[in-house]
């Protein structure tokens, strides 16, 4: 700035020298008013940049302070974010290493898994050929048996058929009133012989419905007479022979019970078990084949039921 104004300083100089050369007196004094004047500017000029320049002087602390601080401020900042940055790529690489990991993990197991998954492969195909040739033995036997059981059924079948053969032999062999003889035990003499002949007849020619509601109608009639347990012996023959084996039970229970002294006792234990048999409760029908050769040695069913229990084994 200072060479700046030397420079102006001259050229004024110089401009008045050559208007002193060549400007009249008025012309001078004219010059000199706006010298001065221009002086004056000039003076007001320099004051005025002292004056800027001081407050500039003054300001500038202030502007380095302000500076500073704004300046520490946006390191502050910075420090923050770079540290925040470190600690996200701190993170990002402990999930990296942990992926990487985890992306081997699983083809560790997967190999683990694959062993042992052969080796309990190995060990099925073992047990599998072991069981086969259990298997294999197991059914040379299962074939053994099936044919003993058929041979056994096979004798059963012929056992059973003697012994329904000998049974049905009672149907035939069984004796009917004979005349006018009265067969009431309590006096009913009249109509009782002839009820329960209708009715034997009836089961002969195998109407088994008519021939039971026959024998229901004696018996209602007529509980207590010599041939009443006979009659309720029948009365279960007729579900025997339908193949009701549980009301044929049933019955034939009636007959014991109600009778226990009549001579059909036997014959009605012995359908019983054979009944039982039907049923295929073995170990009630050896009960009761056991109690007919108990109680009725000497009977017809007696025999009957030894050669049934010899079969029943």
């Amino acid at each position: 700035m200072g060479k700046i104004d030397w420079m102006r300083g001259c050229f004024i100089l110089l401009f008045i020298v050559s208007l002193y050369g060549c400007a009249t007196t008025a012309d001078v004094r004219i010059l000199d008013r706006e010298i001065y004047r221009l002086s004056s500017q000039l003076n007001a000029l320099q004051k005025e940049k002292d004056s800027l320049k001081t407050e500039v002087q003054k300001e500038i602390p202030a502007l380095k302070t302000d500076l500073g601080s704004e300046t520490k401020k946006l390191q502050a900042d910075l420090l923050l974010r770079v540290e925040a940055l470190q600690s996200q790529i701190r993170t990002l690489s402990t999930d990296v290493e942990e992926y990487k990991e985890f992306l081997k993990r699983p083809s560790k197991e997967i190999e683990r898994m694959k062993e042992d998954v052969a080796l309990r492969m190995r060990t099925l195909e073992e047990k599998d050929k072991t069981v086969e040739e259990k298997n294999k033995v197991q059914e040379d036997r299962i074939r053994t048996m099936e044919e003993r059981i058929k041979r056994i059924e096979d004798q059963l079948k012929m056992i059973g058929a003697k012994i329904d053969q000998v049974a049905s032999k009672q149907i035939e062999e069984e004796k009917t009133p004979k005349g006018e003889a009265p067969v009431d035990v309590k006096g009913l003499s009249t109509g009782a012989g002839d009820l329960y002949k209708d009715a034997y007849e009836t089961l002969q020619k195998g109407d088994l419905e008519k021939a039971r509601r026959k024998f229901e109608a004696f018996l209602k009639q007529y509980p207590n007479t010599e041939l009443s347990d006979n009659a309720q012996f029948w009365i279960g023959e007729t579900y025997y022979l339908k193949k009701d084996f549980e009301k044929a039970i049933l019955e034939y229970e009636k007959a014991i019970t109600k009778y226990p002294e009549g001579d059909k006792v036997p014959a009605a234990l012995f359908k019983q078990a054979l009944a039982f048999l039907e049923l295929g409760e073995k170990s009630s029908a050896r009960d009761l084949l056991k109690r007919v050769i108990d109680r009725y040695p000497h009977s017809e069913q007696a025999e009957m039921a030894k050669k049934k229990l010899e079969a029943t084994k």
